[in-house]
C-alpha cells in the first residue's frame, strides 16, 4: 500500500511508484490488489494521478483478477482494450469480465486507469509479470486471510479431491511464507509434552533396561523381553549430538521432486532425514541431494529386495554405503515379524564394520505420536513414515523444511507425475491417511511452524 503525502504549499503534487508482482505461472489463482492513498494538495494548483496497469491474465487460469482502490478519486475511467468502463472509488475484476472479453496475447493493449485532478499527469506504473516465485509474490493480506480461513474450516471428516488440495497449495504459494517462532515453540512444546522425541525417539540404553518387556507398537498384545544381547545392540543414549540442529531437511520421495533442482539446497542442511532407502546417487542427486544423516528402512524392502540378507549381503552393503555415516532407522518393535529382520540388519552392518549404524524406533514413542495426531483428526491404521520423521524433526531441529511431500498424481499445473521420484509404486489403499496428513502439513506451513517446499528450488 504505497502512500505519499504531498509537500505543503507545493504547486505540484504527484506520486510515482513501480510495483512488480509475480503471480503463479500457470497457477489456478492469479490476483493483484492495490490500495493507493492519494491526497491531492489542499489549495494546490495541480494534483494528479495517472495509473497504467499492465496485467497479463494467466493463460488457462480460471481466476486472474486485479483490484484497485483509490481514495480521494474524483473521476475515474478504466479502459481495457477498446472497452471503457467508468467506476468510482474502486475497480475490481475477476478474470476478464463478459464486457471485456479480449483474447490474451502479447499484443493485447493493457488496461489503463486514469484519474485527473489537475493539468499535469505524472504516472504511476504497475508492471505485473507472469513468473513463479512463491517466496516473493506480494499478495494482499486479506487474500491470505481468506486462504487461512479456508484451511481452518476444512473438515477432516470429509473427503476432498486431489484438485481441491492442489488448488489450496497454489493459493498458499501466492502468500509469502514467514517463520513464526512463537507458533513453532508452541507446537514443539505440545509434541514434547506428548512424545518427548528428544529422549524417546529411538530405543537406547538410557530409556530401557535389561529384563523389561517392551510392548509392540501395533501388535499391542505381544511383548518382547530385552535380553543382554538386545541391550548391547542399543546406543547408550539418543544418537543426536548437537541437538537442536539449526536447520533440517526431511526429504520425502514424492514424484514432485523430479526435476526440482533441490539437491544443493537439501545438502546445505545441518541434518537430513530420508525415508525408506531412496536412491540418492547418480542423476537424481541434482534433485534430491546426497547428504543423509538418518534414513528409515522398511523391513519389507529387506525381505523382498535383499532376500532377508541371505546371499546378497554385499549388494545391500554397497547400496547403503551411498548414505555415508548415517543412521539406518528400523521399526524393529512395531510388528513381531519385523524384529528378526531388523536385528539382522544391525548384525550385518556391525560385522562388516560399515559406516552406517542400525537403530530402532521406540514403540512407545510411535504409540504416543499416533495419539497426538489422532487428536488432530488423522485417523489411519498407521501414520506414514514421513509424518513420523517430520514429527521427530520438529523436536530435534530449530527449523524444518519438507521436500518431496506430495501424495498426489498431478503436479501444481495438473500434469501427471509418478508417485515416487524413482518409481510409480502406490501404497496400500487405506493403510495411511495421506490427504489428512498432508492437510496437517499445510496447516503447519501456513502457521510458519515448518516450510513445505513444492516445485522447483531457487538457485542460491
Amino acid at each position: 500500500q504505497p502512500s505519499q503525502l504531498p509537500l505543503c504549499n507545493s504547486p505540484v503534487s504527484s506520486l510515482c511508484v513501480t510495483l512488480k508482482c509475480l503471480p503463479l505461472y500457470n497457477g489456478s489463482v492469479s490476483s493483484l490488489n492495490i490500495t493507493l492513498h492519494w491526497h491531492p494538495l489542499y489549495n494546490g494548483s495541480v494534483s494528479s494521478l495517472n495509473i497504467t496497469l499492465h496485467w497479463p491474465p494467466l493463460y488457462n487460469s480460471p481466476v486472474s483478477s486485479f483490484c484497485i482502490t483509490l481514495q480521494s478519486a474524483l473521476c475515474i475511467t478504466a479502459q481495457w482494450g477498446a472497452f471503457v468502463h467508468e467506476f468510482s472509488g474502486s475497480l475490481c475484476t475477476t478474470g476478464v469480465p463478459n464486457y471485456r472479453k479480449i483474447p490474451y496475447s502479447e499484443n493485447t493493449r493493457p488496461g489503463t486507469v486514469t484519474s485527473t485532478f489537475g493539468l499535469v499527469k505524472p504516472e504511476v506504473n504497475f508492471i505485473v509479470t507472469s513468473q513463479s516465485n512463491y517466496t516473493t509474490s506480494p499478495v494482499n493480506n486479506s487474500y491470505c486471510r481468506d486462504v487461512q480461513d479456508r484451511l481452518l474450516t476444512v473438515s477432516l471428516k470429509k473427503r476432498y479431491s486431489e484438485d481441491y488440495y492442489i488448488q489450496t497449495v497454489n493459493d498458499l504459494q501466492n502468500c509469502t511464507w514467514h517463520k513464526r517462532p512463537e507458533e513453532r515453540s508452541k507446537f514443539r512444546l505440545d509434541l514434547s509434552s506428548c512424545c518427548n522425541g528428544v529422549k524417546n525417539f529411538i530405543v537406547s540404553q538410557n530409556n530401557t533396561s535389561v529384563g523389561i518387556n517392551i510392548t509392540y507398537e501395533v501388535e499391542s498384545k505381544k511383548r518382547i523381553l530385552i535380553t543382554e544381547e538386545i541391550y548391547r545392540m542399543l546406543p547408550k543414549s539418543q544418537p543426536f549430538d548437537g541437538t537442536p540442529f539449526k536447520q533440517c531437511a526431511v526429504v520425502g520421495n514424492g514424484g514432485i521432486l523430479a526435476n526440482s533442482g533441490c539437491g544443493v539446497e537439501i545438502d546445505q542442511s545441518d541434518f537430513v532425514f530420508r525415508c525408506n532407502l531412496p536412491p540418492t546417487s547418480g542423476n537424481v542427486s541434482v534433485d534430491v541431494g546426497n547428504k543423509t544423516n538418518l534414513v528409515t528402512v522398511n523391513p519389507s524392502i529387506i525381505s523382498q529386495k535383499y532376500r532377508k540378507l541371505n546371499k546378497v549381503k554385499n549388494v545391500f552393503l554397497k547400496y547403503v554405503s551411498n548414505y555415508g555415516n548415517s543412521l539406518l532407522l528400523l521399526p524393529a518393535f512395531s510388528y513381531s515379524s519385523n524384529t528378526a529382520i531388523s536385528f539382522e540388519v544391525h548384525r550385518v552392518l556391525e560385522k562388516n564394520q560399515a559406516k552406517q549404524k542400525a537403530v530402532f524406533f521406540h514403540p512407545n514413542y510411535l504409540k504416543n505420536l499416533a495419539k497426538f495426531w489422532k487428536g488432530k483428526g488423522v485417523r489411519a491404521y498407521r501414520l506414514s513414515t514421513g509424518l513420523m520423521i517430520t514429527s521427530a524433526a520438529m523436536e530435534l531441529c530449530e527449523e524444518v523444511i519438507l521436500y518431496g511431500f506430495w501424495p498426489f498424481s498431478k503436479d501444481l499445473e495438473g500434469k501427471p507425475i509418478s508417485h515416487h521420484y524413482y518409481d510409480n509404486m502406490l501404497p496400500k489403499p487405506g493403510f495411511h491417511a495421506m490427504p489428512k496428513e498432508f492437510y496437517q502439513v499445510l496447516q503447519l506451513h501456513h502457521k510458519g511452524v515448518l516450510r513445505l517446499q513444492i516445485g522447483k528450488c531457487e538457485k542460491r
